[in-house]
């Protein structure tokens, strides 16, 4: 059975049948996971085993896990560093700056792997603005050139440990202040604005990222349909100028900042058509089995072929023999002391 073009999800901590049969159609190509079916490592390991055995060629298992306020496994995983920070330690000193964004992408990279998550949703090279909340701490730089030699770095780190990386949230979320969870953000300015800011990461990394996600915003001076809806970004641009060979990932069709382009059917239909390769769609069973229903798409050869090399790669270490591993030792050090370091530093701050 291929796989198919939607990524779902489940509620609880283990699998009902009801989640299996989810799993199980031929339109679901795979799962991503959240906090909530997280209990400890050797649940999430059981559950991730289990996922993998339902279908052929497995399913592919996913999880937002960027560090900082976006980690979704915290009891046993180390705690990850928010990007910005990295990006601080780069200013102090580049050359360890980058050998710690490395050490960070292994790191996340390889206690997911451990579990038997294939990929994370990262790294976000998204441009850092503070006025946007939504991401700020959660994007490397405000120099879209030093976001674009973090982010390589953080992807290199990734791929030692067998996981391909995602960027997001293209061509660039970094600026707006709205939240596209919760409303459609609208980006004024002018591609030849975005072309020499806010996308400069997307196309310095094209040729080297696995997948791509776009973002829920408009930018209504290159086409009023949001990015991830849009042919003119995906396919003209992405695709075209960019020259870009991944998996496009829709962002979470549930989001408020989607549900201008209509009902979910009619969302899943235009993102598929604008040239997403794989759709998401989180927290919304009734909206899922809608999907599983009505939706008709055929997956094209190449994209199946980009679809399996998202699996993760070589092999896993157990995560018990990850605690004894000097590579995860020197890494989670480092990145205890980078955090507690940076504390610090922040303590002071506050004081002025």
């Amino acid at each position: 059975m291929a796989l198919g073009p939607l990524i779902t999800d489940f509620e609880g901590a283990e699998l009902s049948a009801l989640d299996r049969e989810v799993l199980s159609h031929p339109l679901v190509g795979g799962v991503i996971l959240f906090s909530r079916n997280y209990e400890n490592v050797e649940q999430i390991r059981r559950i991730t085993k289990e996922i993998h055995a339902l279908r052929n060629p497995k399913l592919l298992i996913s999880v937002d896990h960027e560090g900082g306020r976006v980690q979704r496994f915290r009891d046993g995983f180390t705690e990850l560093p928010a990007a910005r920070m990295v990006g601080e330690l780069y200013d102090k000193d580049p050359e360890s700056g980058l050998y710690f964004a490395e050490k960070c992408g292994w790191l996340m990279a390889t206690e997911l792997r451990s579990v038997g998550v294939d990929f994370s949703f990262a790294p976000v090279l998204d441009v850092r603005n503070p006025r946007s909340q939504i991401i700020d701490d959660r994007a490397f730089h405000e120099d879209p050139h030093r976001v674009a030699r973090i982010g390589r770095a953080f992807m290199r780190g990734m791929r030692q440990a067998g996981m391909a990386a995602v960027g997001k949230h293209f061509p660039g979320h970094g600026t707006v202040v709205a939240d596209s969870h919760l409303e459609l953000p609208i980006d004024q300015r002018s591609y030849y604005d975005l072309a020499n800011k806010d996308l400069i990461p997307f196309r310095l990394l094209a040729s080297e990222i696995d997948a791509m996600m776009p973002a829920h915003i408009v930018y209504p001076k290159v086409d009023n349909a949001p990015a991830g809806y849009s042919s003119i970004w995906i396919k003209k641009i992405l695709r075209d100028e960019l020259e870009f060979q991944g998996i496009v990932f829709s962002d979470d069709l549930n989001m408020s900042g989607a549900a201008e382009a209509g009902g979910v059917l009619e969302r899943a239909q235009l993102a598929l058509q604008a040239g997403c390769d794989l759709i998401l769609l989180c927290n919304n069973r009734t909206a899922t089995e809608t999907l599983l229903s009505r939706l008709t798409w055929n997956v094209e050869p190449v994209t199946q072929v980009r679809l399996i090399r998202m699996h993760g790669k070589g092999r896993i270490i157990d995560f018990e023999e990850l605690q004894n591993n000097d590579m995860w030792i020197a890494a989670n050090e480092s990145v205890i002391q980078v955090s507690q370091e940076r504390t610090l530093d922040l303590g002071d701050d506050m004081l002025t």
